[in-house]
């Protein structure tokens, strides 16, 4: 019997992001958890690292000092791209130049082989930040909208590339690129040497895509996942009562990775393991922490994949 494939520990390793701790998008959601015990928490948990938040500090090298004490190290700066809409390129790319610049000094002298993924979503027109309905006011971008898209990752993902990073693009809520069609159309037309896919397993099912078809079609662009589980029923009054993104948020949409509606992620992590993923894996729930303990879903999450991966 063929011995079934597996993850190997050694070039996958497992992040968390801080929007269990706080929330970065509603910053009212917040009962008032300091970085240093965000991140101690991270650590405790088991995680390897960890994206940034917005109580991080801003002096890198306070925020190296703190994360290294904790064994963590940053698995993702982020970018909000703006390429589709007017006077806002040149702005887009220096953040770019900025956040590599910071990832040097996040990264200076660490061995090189868990270097973080430039990560980038188009916000261009985006509504998730608004009191809207989001499904049914996300934008749809024209062929002009599109071209400026595609043309401003590819110079942006040479510059990554030019840096020894992976330029990792995210499929986001309220955003032109949101659900699977719109996916599958951004992989056909970006040049799969500047431009990867990040798989946000919860973004994605709360639109009604299918993150496991996304992630068999495009395993080989695949080059860092957001672990999210969804409240299916939460999802659906999303949908159909034409909740904002924050209505959703607050509601309790997402979930960690197995602990919600989703059921999927066996089979993800066997399609990656047979297609020899390596990368970040990141868990990620936007949960409000007066809800749910941000330490305790941490470690649910982590012995979920403990269970699932070996290790």
């Amino acid at each position: 019997m063929a011995k079934t494939a597996k993850l190997d520990k050694d070039k996958v390793w497992l992040g968390i992001t801080p929007t269990l701790w706080w929330n970065d998008d509603f910053i009212n959601i917040d009962i008032g958890i300091p970085f240093e015990q965000c991140i101690s928490e991270m650590a405790l948990a088991g995680f390897q690292g960890c994206s940034m938040g917005h109580k991080f500090p801003s002096d890198p090298l306070v925020m190296r000092a703190e994360l290294e004490k904790r064994n963590l190290r940053v698995s993702e700066p982020w970018v909000s791209t703006y390429f589709t809409i007017n006077e806002m390129k040149k702005q887009t790319v220096q953040k770019v130049r900025d956040q590599l610049k910071l990832m040097d000094v996040l990264e200076k002298g660490n061995d090189g082989k868990r270097r973080a993924d430039l990560v980038v979503a188009e916000f261009g027109r985006a509504v998730n930040p608004l009191p809207v309905a989001l499904v049914a006011n996300c934008p749809i971008f024209d062929a002009a909208e599109w071209d400026k898209l595609i043309k401003g990752l590819h110079e942006i993902g040479k510059i990554a590339k030019d840096e020894g990073r992976n330029l990792c693009y995210h499929p986001h809520l309220g955003t032109g690129v949101m659900r699977e069609d719109a996916v599958d159309k951004l992989m056909a037309e970006t040049d799969p040497d500047l431009v990867h896919l990040l798989v946000d397993t919860g973004h994605l099912a709360a639109v009604e895509s299918d993150p496991l078809a996304v992630t068999k079609r495009h395993v080989a662009r695949v080059r860092h996942l957001h672990l999210k589980d969804i409240r299916a029923d939460v999802a659906k009054k999303m949908r159909d009562k034409g909740w904002s993104f924050e209505q959703a948020i607050q509601a309790g949409l997402f979930n960690v990775v197995g602990s919600g509606d989703l059921g999927i992620f066996p089979e993800i992590f066997k399609v990656l393991a047979e297609a020899n993923f390596a990368g970040w894996l990141i868990v990620e729930a936007e949960q409000n922490p007066a809800k749910a303990n941000p330490l305790e879903y941490a470690m649910k999450a982590r012995a979920y994949l403990r269970e699932q991966l070996g290790w």
